[in-house]
């Protein structure tokens, strides 16, 4: 009787030790699944996050509403200055500084080379002199003018400036860069000014605030491929 007890005693503690590590098993892989349940909440929301940032930062979702931006109408300016090389390097090298017919130009003579530098935003500090940026737009470039004095946080604008450049009718040509105001001021009310040099004649879009949606509605009525000379660089 003794050795069948002894027998049922060691069945009892061997179910007993097995038990306990089954249930160490089972806290174990519990574990694990909420691990990989957190894991996998957190994934998603990082996911969910950069869709939603990538969507605000698309450019329509910029800035403000179309209305809210205050645009004037866009204009036609007569067509001058397509081929005019002045400066150095012409045969008006004297010719440094042309006096345009519109603030800002969007068209006229302009420097023997246009900005082919691949950058997108630029501030006072660094940025081409008028009469180069002249010669990008008769290339077909689209730049986007902003009065420095009265803008100052150009965080929105750079990221303008990284959009434009990945729509279709603007893919590699288009600017923003702060205006010169020694070369003439802009309107009191109007901060930014949209600029393309077509086929036909220049255009400019004067505005209150910035919309991204202006943006692509102006580029898709002036492609970079309406220009006085399509296809150079």
């Amino acid at each position: 009787m003794a050795n069948k007890r002894a027998s049922q005693d060691r069945k009892a503690r061997l179910a007993e030790i097995q038990n306990q590590q089954k249930a160490k098993e089972r806290k174990v892989v519990a574990g694990i699944v909420v691990g990989c349940l957190v894991l996998l909440a957190g994934l998603t929301g990082v996911v969910l996050f950069a869709i939603n940032d990538a969507k605000a930062k698309q450019l329509p979702n910029l800035g403000v509403s179309v209305g809210a931006a205050k645009c004037d109408p866009v204009t036609t300016d007569a067509n001058a200055g397509s081929g005019e090389h002045v400066g150095p390097g012409t045969s008006k090298p004297d010719e440094t500084s042309v006096k345009y017919a519109t603030i800002p130009p969007s068209n006229g003579p302009h420097f023997v080379s246009p900005d082919v530098s691949g950058r997108d935003f630029y501030t006072a500090a660094d940025r081409p002199v008028v009469e180069t940026l002249v010669h990008n737009l008769e290339h077909g470039y689209t730049i986007l003018w902003y009065d420095g004095a009265k803008v100052k946080d150009t965080t929105l604008l750079k990221d303008i400036a990284d959009q434009g450049n990945k729509l279709a009718d603007s893919s590699g040509k288009f600017k923003v860069v702060e205006w010169d105001a020694s070369r003439g001021a802009f309107p009191a009310d109007k901060p930014y000014a949209l600029v393309h040099w077509a086929k036909d004649a220049g255009h400019r879009e004067m505005c209150g605030d910035i919309s991204g949606q202006v943006v692509v509605d102006f580029v898709k009525k002036f492609p970079k491929d309406n220009t006085q000379e399509p296809g150079a660089a």
